[in-house]
């Protein structure tokens, strides 16, 4: 009973995150919908997204991304093979050399805020340079990017207490806790920002005081767990120092898809009001299966993989990295072909409301096109660098980020003129393909890891489903014009209706095609 338990138990984490992190995502869609009412896709939205988006941008830098990937499997490897004394040390010492250097890195993102500012909003400082209208944008986001940087330094935090408790084996408490900023800027809509003559400074206040309240969520567990310890700093500390060896070269790793969100930025910024709006709400579309199985899967998955001897196991590592690969790609496929059959319904039900108009739907609806054709290989390198990342090897990965960025940046340049935003969209789309198949083939040429014959097979029989129900669903929806007319009751209603016909669809295929449950339950099926 106790083995049929453990072969379980990797799903069931997966499945446990999933779901908290599915909670934090549909809060996280109803805060959208309170920001977009309130800014709509206009100069404040843009200036709004603009400095939300950099302190984001070093979260992942510092925070879950690069930092988890190396901490994860020093801290677990010497857990398994050290006393407690050492792990103390170890937390100790991360927990104020990091706290240490994010601290300085926000105290001069506040200082520097205009140079910054210039930095990534070129094009509005050429406006503001000149005089020009657009101008105020620079101005005003110089301003809310002093006010927004301080979350970088509590957000940090947050993710070194839930790589805590993910070692520990807990998934939950982290998962759930994006619920907290997602409640607070809510809050801020609603009952703060209709007292104030500047939505952004409030919203800009609410992302602060959202990154604190995550941490302090957090801290009850950590201090019942044992795991809260005095902050020294370390630098020289023998597991600080292989900590930030490995992290170093991941920071360009884990953050490819971040980079060429941010080359977009500065182009975004010569181009029309509402660019950067457009692809910030598609974005948002993107980032929710993204958020709910690529995150959920890859988190689960890198603990296991680091307790996994690969050179005596190498067998159980490649089935645990083709369980990731499956799973991902099973739940990655319907949602990719579903966005893109019913990605004007999608807008219509969850931003047309408000500032937020009919218009402002159609034009995002072609950036989402875009962007969501790449968003099964944006999820399978989530879980391809775990593959590098439980082996402490963060070179590889680096490399293939900068093939991709720099894909990125040369289709930008050609697609940029004759498609405007979209062609940035799809940019970042051809980049995140570019990444995957690199991953794969180094990992296959390290003999590492290779797709297996029946993982192959399951893949295709998932992505010949889910042609068929982007087909299907695309048929049965109205026109756009009719959903305009429709009451926002009813399109909710109908818009729901098509989704669970999309999943019947889907599943039911797959389950005519001969995937099976057991196929994805474990890594040992």
């Amino acid at each position: 009973m106790k083995k049929q338990q453990g072969k379980y138990k990797l799903f069931r984490s997966g499945l446990v995150t999933a779901g908290a992190t599915f909670l934090s995502r549909i809060l996280g869609m109803f805060r959208d919908i309170a920001i977009a009412s309130l800014l709509g896709a206009g100069l404040s939205a843009d200036v709004f997204f603009f400095a939300n988006r950099i302190p984001n941008f070093f979260r992942r830098l510092f925070a879950e991304g690069a930092f988890a990937q190396a901490f994860v499997p020093v801290l677990t490897k010497t857990k398994q093979e050290q006393d407690k004394e050492a792990l103390d040390e170890l937390i100790s010492k991360c927990t104020g050399t990091l706290g240490a250097v994010v601290l300085l890195v926000t105290l001069l993102g506040m200082l520097l805020s205009p140079v910054l500012t210039a930095l990534f909003g070129w094009g509005w400082f050429e406006a503001y340079l000149h005089d020009e209208p657009d101008g105020t944008k620079f101005t005003d986001a110089a301003v809310l990017l002093r006010i927004t940087f301080p979350y970088l330094f509590f957000v940090t935090l947050t993710a070194l207490s839930s790589s805590l408790l993910n070692v520990f084996g807990h998934f939950g408490i982290p998962a759930i806790t994006p619920c907290i900023l997602n409640l607070t800027l809510i809050s801020m809509v609603y009952f703060v920002a209709p007292y104030f003559d500047n939505p952004n400074q409030v919203l800009a206040y609410g992302m602060v005081v959202g990154g604190i309240l995550q941490l302090v969520f957090q801290l009850p567990l950590v201090i019942r767990l044992k795991l809260l310890k005095w902050p020294r700093f370390g630098w020289n500390h023998e597991g600080v120092r292989k900590i930030r060896t490995l992290m170093l070269p991941a920071i360009i790793g884990v953050s490819a898809s971040q980079l060429n969100l941010f080359v977009n930025t500065i182009l975004a910024s010569f181009l029309a009001t509402g660019a950067i709006s457009y692809l910030y709400y598609s974005d948002r579309l993107l980032e929710f299966p993204i958020g709910i199985f690529a995150v959920a899967i890859s988190t689960v998955i890198l603990p296991a993989l680091s307790r996994v001897n690969f050179t005596t196991q190498q067998a159980k590592y490649q089935k645990t990295l083709d369980w990731g690969v499956k799973l991902v790609l099973f739940l990655g496929l319907p949602s990719m072909f579903g966005m893109i059959a019913l990605r004007e319904p999608m807008l219509r039900v969850i931003f047309m409301r408000g500032a937020f108009t009919e218009e402002h739907v159609l034009l995002s609806a072609t950036s989402l096109l875009a962007s969501i054709s790449g968003l099964c290989a944006i999820m399978l390198v989530r879980v391809l660098v775990q593959g590098f990342a439980a082996l402490q090897d963060t070179k590889t990965p680096v490399r293939c980020s900068v093939i991709s960025i720099g894909a990125n940046i040369v289709s930008n340049l050609i697609l940029v003129m004759p498609l405007g935003y979209v062609g940035l969209a799809l940019s970042t789309a051809l980049a995140a393909y570019v990444n995957c198949i690199l991953l794969l083939y180094l990992l296959h040429k390290k003999d590492i890891y290779t797709p297996s014959g029946s993982c192959l097979a399951f893949v295709l029989r998932a992505l010949l489903a889910g042609l068929i129900m982007c087909v299907a669903l695309r048929y049965l929806s109205p026109a756009f014009e009719l959903w305009v007319q429709m009451s926002l009751l009813t399109s909710i209603l109908y818009l729901g209706a098509l989704i669970l016909a999309g999943a019947a669809i889907y599943f039911g295929l797959c389950l005519l095609s001969g995937l099976r449950p057991s196929m994805i339950l474990s890594p040992q099926s």
